[in-house]
């Protein structure tokens, strides 16, 4: 008999305590699937929707957004994978109907939403994914399959910077998504590449697991470069970060700032220096080379999983990412 109950993480609302409770097991519609979560990365989102609220989140959440796992249940109509794949997913929810969708822009759908922000997400032993948002995982590293998630933001946000072999790198931020975008444009050839991490814990491990030149803010004064990318969403860093871009260079906004945050800048200087500013939002068409990426990358990434905790662990897994002590955390069944 099947089970009707499973574990899941639920936040009743902003800033309230996340509680591991029994919920209800989830059932397939049309076109969907239950997946059997076997990994889900935590990410400062997570945080943000645990701690102070995101505006596309609805309260009471299972947070969740970066999962993988086996196909555990099918709804009508599902004929791309079966029970027993292993599969991660996509947690981009586009209505497919708005004028942005239509101009396969879905990462600025109108109804935008996601697994684990408005929807039920993968901090739980069962959740629900459209069966179109699901990747095969045969032969591929599951180790680092955690990883795959932030991988596709961060092959998102090269896609829009279109970087150019041999041109300098600064990225201000050395948290996971300001190291996975490091990698990959150390990957595609630009150099120098550095990393700016405040946190003195943090650069030291990631100096150690990645081999990239990490420094602190106090030894970037004078740094400057073609590329920069703030990777952290705080507005007095933006303001900095802007500054540094070398003339004829592109400044890009990808670390997630408060929705009510604002800059300052010099639109003169903008304009004097050609100075491009351009960002990256979620996931668009990047999931799927993400994951071949990391195929044949996979030792580059292998290093930044740094801890797996299980679902009964997950204040302790939240307390070791917020400590600097990790880089990149996830959650296990």
């Amino acid at each position: 008999m099947r089970e009707t109950q499973m574990k899941a993480i639920v936040v009743s609302k902003p800033g309230a305590k996340a509680q591991l409770m029994d919920v209800a097991m989830p059932t397939a519609g049309a076109g969907e699937i239950v997946v059997s979560m076997m990994g889900c990365g935590i990410c400062g989102t997570d945080h943000h929707i645990v701690e102070e609220g995101l505006p596309t989140a609805k309260y009471p959440i299972i947070p969740g957004h970066e999962p993988w796992g086996k196909v555990f249940a099918l709804g009508t109509g599902v004929t791309n994978v079966a029970v027993g794949d292993v599969v991660a997913i996509d947690p981009s929810l586009h209505c497919g109907m708005c004028d942005q969708c239509r101009q396969a822009k879905g990462n600025l759908c109108k109804n935008w939403g996601a697994i684990g922000g408005s929807h039920p997400g993968a901090w739980a032993e069962y959740f629900v994914a459209p069966a179109k948002n699901a990747y095969s995982l045969k032969d591929f590293p599951l180790d680092i399959a955690s990883l795959i998630e932030p991988v596709a933001c961060a092959v998102r946000g090269l896609d829009r910077l279109n970087p150019h072999q041999g041109k300098s790198v600064l990225i201000v931020g050395g948290g996971t998504m300001g190291l996975l975008l490091a990698i990959l444009l150390d990957i595609n050839g630009c150099q120098p590449l550095t990393v700016v991490e405040a946190n003195a814990k943090r650069r030291d491990i990631s100096k150690k697991l990645t081999g990239l030149t990490i420094i602190s803010p106090e030894e970037a004064k004078s740094a400057r470069a073609d590329y920069v990318i703030d990777a952290t969403g705080i507005p007095s860093v933006i303001e900095d970060a802007i500054t540094r871009v070398n003339a004829g260079g592109t400044f890009m906004v990808f670390g997630v700032a408060s929705e009510h945050a604002k800059v300052s800048f010099s639109p003169y200087a903008i304009y004097k220096d050609e100075i491009q500013i351009t960002s990256s939002m979620a996931i668009l068409h990047s999931f799927g080379p993400a994951i071949d990426l990391m195929r044949v990358h996979g030792d580059r990434f292998r290093p930044l999983l740094t801890h797996t905790f299980a679902l009964n662990e997950f204040e302790k897994a939240l307390a070791v990412l917020s400590s600097g002590e990790a880089i990149k955390v996830a959650l296990k069944p």
